[in-house]
């Protein structure tokens, strides 16, 4: 078990961040005795240091958020600054208004798996077999991702229902003919409402058997339909079609489950299909490859789904400096797999060594920023979410982290943001080899599919993670520890200061 951070340092912590400007120090010492009165009383009482813990953690948040507290100036009309507008994209990133053709996550959702036999194929696997293939994984990818707040609850089938045409003669693949696509749907939903009630569930997977010859796993995917299909009284407007090998790709499930949310596609398909399909966001989101070493969720799909709690969205407007603290994306309440990972002050960063750059495309040591007009408050408060976050495993382990701020955000133009979010060991992107600020743009023009998300690379010209990564050549993108880094084309820069003994990152975002 590690060492828990000393209660004491726990106040004096949350101070750090604190600037004359935000809190004055009359107020700074003021907080900082009630939490300092919190622990001595329970102490007097004889309470367990557990207890004493919640306690004292209970006012260092009160006495945080105060820190954090936007001044009049900074008025909720102002707020949506950085929500980019939803367009008329596919999947577009827009933030402002959610798209109500589509199932907002922000509760538990309830899916059935369909598992489809064909005439010219006896199956080689069982129902069961197959929804264990994707079953919990995908349930814990989204319960992680979301701190708790949404999961896909699966209600699989007990049998095979057969179709009533051969495998073959669907021509499945990925870029399906859209009539002999249309033919599988209804067939398949005809064969299956024998026996499902389709009113029950807000997702559907039809799962065909993996064995069947005319079964090509590429083609799996969501279709959206213009013209719903309609079964038990309810219209049915996107399925997912499931043509998996067995075993599957890992978490491919989850993120074709991405699509039914309104998440877009960030690969970049090659159009003679040869080339390099990750070169926007490597390793970064599920949305780009189910591969990823670090799958999470972007911190602003985190925002769009309603998972991010307001006073954890940062938006920095007007020119100057901004200091923040930024919580790992994946750290959350508690929870399996869910820790984050090496903490402490001077932790290592991401960047590979001796990695630099010039001036305005990449990173350079040390910590000093000129040109600065001073530390100024920032935005929070950009979007509602509906709902808590029930614990789901143990307090111990994310002590001290969870609902800090965990996205940053600067506008960069009418359809166009840049954002930062602290990456590393914890949660979904526990296998990652590196950590550090993530930088990325987000334009809501962009269709699914034409880079919505491209990552910004700290460290151009060095490659890491070979033995893992689906894009080396982005593995090390994060900016790392004692680093500076100026976003490409824009007047935007971050310095990665310090880590706090939670493990969260220090920085200064300053712009103009």
């Amino acid at each position: 078990m590690p060492r828990p951070l000393p209660l004491r340092g726990l106040a004096r912590e949350a101070l750090r961040g604190c600037t004359r400007e935000a809190l004055p120090g009359v107020a700074r010492a003021a907080l900082l005795g009630v939490a300092r009165e919190a622990f001595r009383g329970l102490a007097r009482d004889g309470a367990p240091r557990r207890r004493r813990t919640a306690a004292v953690f209970t006012s260092v948040t009160a006495l945080a958020a105060t820190c954090l507290m936007p001044g009049p100036a900074l008025a909720e009309p102002r707020l949506a600054s950085c929500a980019l507008t939803r367009t008329d994209a596919h999947h577009s990133e827009g933030v402002d208004t959610w798209n109500s053709a589509y199932v907002r996550p922000n509760h538990p959702l309830d899916a059935v798996l369909v598992f489809l036999s064909f005439p010219d194929s006896a199956p080689r696997t069982t129902p069961a077999e197959l929804t264990s293939d994707y079953f919990p994984a995908t349930s814990q990818f989204f319960a992680r991702a979301s701190y708790g707040k949404f999961t896909v609850r699966p209600h699989a089938q007990h049998d095979w229902i057969r179709m009533p045409h051969t495998s073959t003669s669907y021509a499945i693949q990925r870029d399906w003919n859209p009539e002999r696509r249309a033919a599988y749907l209804r067939d398949a939903l005809t064969a299956a409402d024998k026996r499902v009630d389709f009113s029950r569930y807000d997702i559907v997977y039809f799962v065909a058997d993996p064995d069947a010859p005319g079964v090509d796993s590429d083609a799996t995917k969501v279709v959206n339909l213009d013209t719903p299909l309609r079964a038990d009284g309810k219209d049915i407007s996107r399925v997912v079609t499931v043509f998996e090998k067995h075993p599957p790709d890992r978490l491919v499930l989850a993120h074709e489950t991405g699509h039914v949310f309104d998440l877009p596609d960030l690969y970049h398909r090659p159009s003679d299909g040869k080339g390099d399909w990750d070169t926007y966001v490597g390793d970064w989101d599920l949305m780009g490859s189910q591969f990823g070493l670090a799958p999470d969720l972007f911190g602003w799909h985190k925002w769009k789904l309603g998972w991010l709690e307001p006073r954890q969205v940062a938006c920095v407007r007007g020119a100057g400096a901004t200091r923040l603290t930024l919580e790992p994306l994946g750290s959350g309440e508690g929870g399996s797999g869910s820790g984050t990972g090496t903490a402490g002050a001077g932790a290592s960063g991401a960047g590979a060594s001796g990695s630099s750059g010039s001036s305005g495309s990449g990173v350079s040591s040390g910590s000093g920023v000129s040109g600065g007009t001073g530390v100024r408050s920032y935005d929070s408060g950009v979007s509602d979410v509906a709902g808590g976050v029930p614990s789901y495993g143990s307090s111990e382990q994310m002590f001290g982290s969870g609902r800090g701020t965990k996205l940053a955000v600067v506008r960069t133009g009418p359809d166009s943001v840049v954002a930062f979010e602290a990456r590393g060991p914890a949660g979904n992107d526990d296998s990652t080899c590196t950590q550090g600020i993530l930088v990325y743009r987000v334009r809501s023009e962009a269709e699914s599919g034409g880079g919505p998300i491209e990552v910004l690379d700290a460290h151009p010209h060095s490659e890491s993670c070979w033995e893992g990564s689906v894009y080396p050549a982005l593995a090390d993108a994060p900016v790392a520890l004692g680093e500076t880094y100026t976003v490409p084309g824009e007047n935007v820069r971050i310095e990665v200061d310090d880590r706090t003994a939670s493990g969260a990152w220090t920085v200064k975002i300053t712009t103009g």
